[in-house]
């Protein structure tokens, strides 16, 4: 059996949390959209009999039916090919949602919160979506299997053994529980990060493109290959007329081989700028703009050493010459040693302890609390 996997692909995020740069947003939609274009494309192209998108496809809040009507239509293109959606927190099955309320090609089978099994010849799939923005517990973990001769995949989007008291909202899922259950497959969304070692075939394929500096990397899609009983995977190493952009990652031992397919041409890197030695706004804005920057490649610029200068970061991000440089991030230490001013008796000494006390006892940015602190020392100078 093969299949496509895939998940979180957000159609419509607004984007706006990247940048103060003008048109991000729109750039990113128009890229975003090419790259689910080049997935359906590939997946024509390879006659692949099945996709699976475990979640958060659109934003609800954000989703135009236009962008909809762009999704479904490159379904069309795809007739002979499966696909299965499991809505996911950004995207639920909501009473008026599209998923309810769009009429959607016929080889589409959207899941909701009843937990449901599609059988088929060689596979049964079972699958459940999000019905709100929320879910504590799906009761994907009680699911018995049916026929256990058959290639068994669970699609379902959840957060899977991570901290319960930041995802318990969100379908939090237990590796062992799910373990027992003996799940051939389990094509999970949520976490924006692949899955890069394959222990119990849960798996997450990544967000299709990155939406941040948290989602550094290469992003795409999975092409899975599953055989039961031992059978012989068949090679997939043809070469890939356009772009070679199949990549063999693993085969396992479980006979299941795993294909990472790159559909992002953006990466999100960080650069580090030591500024010990720039002594004026000017001068730090020279040197950022003198870095050598590639075309396909996002940056944020991290600011380290002892600083000599003061710095507004939204200032010198807007006044910054290439617009591949999105954030600037300043990790640079004041020239004054906090700690030990902060134990002396004077008054310099209590301004530094108290705005520290501050600083822990509130949700304060850290770095505009630092930088308070020393416009404030300067004033005893």
């Amino acid at each position: 059996m093969r299949f496509i996997h895939m998940a979180d692909i957000h159609f419509d995020s607004p984007f706006t949390i990247l940048t103060d740069k003008k048109n991000f947003g729109t750039e990113r939609r128009l890229e975003q959209r090419e790259a689910f274009r080049k997935a359906i494309e590939y997946i024509k192209e390879e006659k692949i009999p099945y996709l699976f998108i475990a979640g958060d496809l659109y934003d609800q809040n954000y989703i135009k039916e236009s962008t909809i009507e762009f999704i479904n239509n490159l379904f069309k293109t795809i007739p002979d090919t499966k696909i299965f959606i499991s809505p996911g927190n950004h995207d639920p099955f909501l009473k008026n949602s599209f998923y309810n309320t769009y009429n959607w090609n016929d080889n589409v089978k959207i899941f909701n919160d009843v937990i449901e099994t599609i059988e088929l010849e060689d596979v049964d799939i079972y699958g459940y979506g999000f019905s709100s923005f929320y879910c504590s517990d799906s009761k994907v973990e009680e699911i018995k299997i049916k026929n256990k001769n058959k290639i068994n995949i669970l699609l379902v989007h959840g957060a899977l053994d991570l901290s319960k008291n930041i995802d318990a909202s969100y379908n939090p899922i237990s590796t062992n529980k799910l373990k027992e259950i003996g799940f051939d497959y389990i094509a999970l969304g949520h976490i924006h990060k692949r899955t890069e070692e394959n222990k119990y075939n849960m798996i997450y394929p990544g967000s299709m493109i990155s939406f941040g500096f948290d989602e550094l990397g290469k992003h795409g899609m999975l092409d899975v290959i599953i055989e039961k009983n031992n059978k012989i995977i068949n090679n997939l190493e043809k070469e890939n007329k356009k772009n070679n952009t199949l990549k063999n990652e693993k085969i396992d031992k479980n006979n299941i081989k795993i294909n990472f397919i790159e559909l992002d041409n953006r990466i999100f890197e960080e650069k580090m700028i030591n500024i010990s030695e720039i002594n004026s706004k000017e001068e730090l804005i020279e040197k950022i703009n003198s870095i050598k920057i590639e075309k396909n490649i996002f940056y944020k610029i991290i600011l380290i050493g002892k600083r000599n200068i003061e710095i507004n970061k939204n200032e010198i991000c807007k006044l910054t010459t290439n617009e591949n440089i999105l954030k600037i991030k300043d990790k640079s230490e004041t020239k004054y040693d906090l700690d030990k001013l902060a134990k002396q008796n004077t008054l310099k000494g209590i301004f530094v302890k108290r705005m520290l006390d501050k600083l822990d006892q509130k949700n304060l940015d850290e770095e505009e609390v630092k930088m308070a602190i020393e416009i404030g020392l300067k004033s005893f100078e």
